[in-house]
Order: structure tokens, then C-alpha cells, then sequence
């Protein structure tokens, strides 16, 4: 006899209290297997797939997509020890393993048996001449791929789009992804395309409900302009957009920011032609086939490790409870990325530990996986100081907020050709603006200022990190 089993959205780790439900990758009827993926969930951390440590036939779901569940929230119920769930689990499962669930709930722990195919349980025909169908196999659920089978309003048919969130917003707005023309790589559809379609069908329907009205604009015109026209027009309503996901954890963690520390931002101009020259002559040494090219982003992490290990007092948090400044013996350097999830900051660990070239090359192995949405919880969080380009948007300067709890980020401007007093002659130098915020309760503006001169210094003189290397 089956025994029907509550599985409750588990405790994703990091401090995290709820999650939204993404896409579903099952359905009431389907047979699964121990640890096999059951829903996406988005954190305000990242996105991850949950898998159900029991094995059996889904009886009920809980929650429709979009909407958000808190942690110890039933997720689904299972029907465990049915007969038609047998053909699904292992038949001798390994040793320490039991047939009704594997006791792992986090993602990332199971048990390793292979994915089991699963098949729906439909209803039983009320014809006398039918045979009993077969319920049709399918296979299980797999990680999205950059090509992914679905159904797109109400047709079968590959999708090039990798992003859960891009087909859901299409979907919310009755747009058919297999009309698109993706411009990412090899065809793939951003959410920028699914958005420009959004665009372009509100233009229509505008368009056409303008066309409709046109017999009565005149008349509407004369009652407006009639002294018994009675009434203005409505105004528009405003658009209401939820604080959630990765928007929301971004909202909560800045107003705590503005709310706990007194920060204070110095800026400074610095000449990085001398950068600039020493990054090509590092990239020329190493070749065509020398391995990857150093990125600015790396060199100014690097530079930024040298400077934490002279003004320590930046490297740490304040504990208000006990009053007391903690200052971290390691650099876990955040570094600001745009995705389209929004702003995200992965974390390189122990960088005080490594030379531009393996920061480098952490920076691009965490901005891939940032990119495709795959970063975990734990490569989001215990930063101890963030870098913060933003001038691959083009701006010169900006006044960063700190990533709370730490105490500081600097902030780095675009790097464009100005005029620049090189050696008491008027030149055209690579000038950038470097700005640091930092916690006024764990230093003062000397420290600050030393820091960021520091920095300074090092990028229009690199000679100048050759003291710490």
C-alpha cells in the first residue's frame, strides 16, 4: 500500500528564507526518482534545482510558478511505495539507502543513482472496445541547455534560450520564442530580444486600437470640449513591480548599507597610461597561444590586494553588538557584475593569494557562470572588500554603497584619452577616476586617503606593486 509523503521546500543554506517558485519539472501524475530535480527555485542568492528525497509518484504540487513559498513550505506530496512507481526506483538500492527517500534535501546531495525515466499516470478510458494504453515514457528532467524542447504556446519545438526567467517573460506576455532572432551567440535568445518583442507587440496593439477608434475621436473631442462634458480622463496607472528575488535581496542589502554605516567617499584622478602599456607588453609576452590575456579588471584587483595588506583597517566588518571593528586576516574580493538577473557580486577567494593572472582567470570563470545563471550561494557571499567597474557603462565617476558587512569598495571610471600635464607639458594621457567609499568607523580620511593614493599610484606607476610582489 502506497504512503503518501509531504516534501517541504528545504533550507537552502546562507540565511535564506524563501524562495519563488521558476518552472516546474514535474507534475502531478509523474513517477520520480531518489534525488531527482522536482522544481527551480530563485533565491536572493541564485537559481537552483531542488531534488525530492523520495521516490514515487507526485500526487500534488504545491505553488504555481512566480509565486514565492518560505523554507519548511510543503513543495509536493508523493505517493511512495505504489506499484506503479516501481518500475522508476532502483531495484537494489545501495547500501545505507532506503527505497522511500534518500534523507538529502539540499541541492548537490544525493545519493548518485542514475536519473529515472518518469511517465505519466492518465486515467483509464470508459470505452469497452479501448485497450489500456500505456502510459507514454518520457525523459526525466535535465538542467537547462543552451537548446531547450518546450512548449511554446501550445506548440512543440526547440527554443535557442538558456535563462528560465527568459521564457517565463515571454510566456507572461504571449510571445512566441521560436519567432525570434536571438542576437546572442549562436543564435541565442536574450531577455533583451524577448523584451524588444514585448516593445513591438504593445506598438501593434496601440496601433490597431487606435485605428478602431477612429470613428469616435470626433465626437469624444466635441463632449470634451461641451461645456455638460462632465469628468477628466483617468490617469494612468502606475506600474507596480514586486521587490523580489535577486531585485529584492539587492534592495534589502543597500537601504541596510545607507541605514548602518556612515560612509564617506574620496575621489581621485589617476593617469593609467603607464597600466595600459604594461598590460599590452604582459599580453604580447605571453604569445598567441600563451594562454588568456590579463584583463584591467584583474590588474586593478591585484593592485587592490596590495593595497589591503598596507591599510589592513579596510579589510574588516564592524560587529555593532559587541562594538568592536574585526579585521579579517584573508582578502575574499567581490567584484560587481551585470546580469540579467541584475547586479550580482561573486566572490574570488583568498585573493591576497594569487598574481593577476589566476585572479584573472577566477574573474572569468566566475562571470561565466554569473552569466549563465549557475553561481551557488556560497560564490555570492563572505566578500571582504568589492571592486566595483562601472565603467564598462560608459560613466566617468559614481559614489559606490558598501556591500554590507563589509567596510569598503572602490569604484573604477572608464579609461578614455584626456588632457593630462605629463611632465610639466600639456599631453593627451588614459585618465581614470577612482572613488572609495569606505566605513568611517573603522578608519578615518587619512587611512582612506593613503589607500586610495595607494591605488593610485600603482596604476600610473606599476613599478610601484613590484615593492610587494
Amino acid at each position: 500500500m502506497a504512503q503518501v509523503l509531504e516534501f517541504k521546500l528545504p533550507d537552502l543554506g546562507e540565511g535564506l528564507t524563501e524562495a519563488e517558485i521558476v518552472r516546474w519539472l514535474v507534475e502531478v501524475g509523474d513517477v520520480v526518482a531518489i534525488d531527482q530535480p522536482v522544481v527551480e527555485v530563485e533565491t536572493a542568492k541564485a537559481m537552483v534545482e531542488v531534488p525530492c528525497p523520495y521516490g514515487g509518484v507526485v500526487t500534488a504540487r504545491f505553488g504555481e510558478e512566480g509565486s514565492e513559498l518560505p523554507v519548511g513550505a510543503p513543495l509536493l506530496t508523493v505517493a511512495v511505495g505504489a506499484t506503479d512507481a516501481s518500475s522508476a526506483a532502483p531495484s537494489s538500492p545501495a547500501d545505507g539507502e532506503s527505497s522511500g527517500g534518500s534523507g538529502n534535501v539540499l541541492v548537490g546531495y544525493g545519493t548518485g543513482a542514475p536519473a529515472a525515466r518518469r511517465r505519466r499516470i492518465r486515467p483509464e478510458r470508459n470505452t469497452a472496445s479501448a485497450a489500456p494504453a500505456a502510459p507514454a515514457a518520457v525523459s526525466a528532467p535535465s538542467r537547462p541547455a543552451p537548446v531547450a524542447v518546450g512548449e511554446v504556446n501550445g506548440r512543440q519545438g526547440p527554443v535557442a534560450v538558456v535563462s528560465p526567467l527568459v521564457r517565463r517573460l515571454a510566456r507572461q506576455h504571449e510571445i512566441d520564442l521560436r519567432g525570434l532572432t536571438g542576437s546572442g551567440p549562436d543564435g541565442l535568445i536574450l531577455r533583451a530580444d524577448v523584451d524588444s518583442a514585448i516593445r513591438q507587440a504593445g506598438q501593434a496593439t496601440e496601433a490597431a486600437t487606435l485605428t478602431a477608434a477612429e470613428p469616435v475621436v470626433a465626437e469624444a473631442s466635441r463632449a470634451v470640449a461641451s461645456p455638460s462634458a462632465a469628468g477628466a480622463a483617468a490617469p494612468a496607472t502606475a506600474e507596480r513591480i514586486p521587490l523580489r528575488g535577486v531585485r529584492g535581496a539587492v534592495a534589502d542589502k543597500l537601504s541596510r548599507s545607507r541605514s548602518e554605516i556612515p560612509d564617506a567617499t574620496c575621489w581621485v584622478d589617476a593617469d593609467a597610461t603607464e597600466l595600459m602599456a604594461a598590460r599590452a607588453a604582459m599580453n604580447a609576452a605571453s604569445g598567441p597561444s600563451g594562454g588568456p590575456k590579463v584583463s584591467v579588471l584583474a590588474l586593478l584587483a591585484r593592485i587592490c590586494t596590495a593595497a589591503l595588506a598596507r591599510y589592513p583597517e579596510l579589510n574588516s566588518t564592524v560587529d555593532t553588538a559587541a562594538r568592536e571593528i574585526v579585521r579579517l586576516p584573508g582578502v575574499h574580493l567581490g567584484f560587481a557584475a551585470q546580469t540579467e538577473r541584475g547586479l550580482v557580486v561573486p566572490v574570488v577567494r583568498d585573493a591576497h593569494t594569487r598574481n593577476a593572472e589566476s585572479i584573472g582567470a577566477e574573474i572569468a570563470r566566475l562571470t561565466e557562470l554569473a552569466r549563465t545563471g549557475k553561481l551557488s550561494p556560497a560564490q555570492l557571499t563572505g566578500g571582504t572588500f568589492t571592486l566595483n567597474n562601472y565603467g564598462v557603462f560608459g560613466v566617468d565617476g559614481s559614489t559606490p554603497i558598501i556591500n554590507h558587512p563589509e567596510a569598503a569598495m572602490l569604484g573604477v571610471g572608464r579609461i578614455m584619452p584626456k588632457p593630462w600635464v605629463h611632465h610639466g607639458e600639456l599631453a593627451v594621457r588614459q585618465v581614470v577616476q577612482l572613488s572609495l567609499t569606505f566605513d568611517h568607523r573603522v578608519c578615518d580620511g587619512g587611512t582612506a586617503g593613503g589607500f586610495l593614493r595607494y591605488v593610485a599610484d600603482c596604476v600610473e606607476q606599476p613599478a610601484v606593486l613590484l615593492r610587494t610582489l
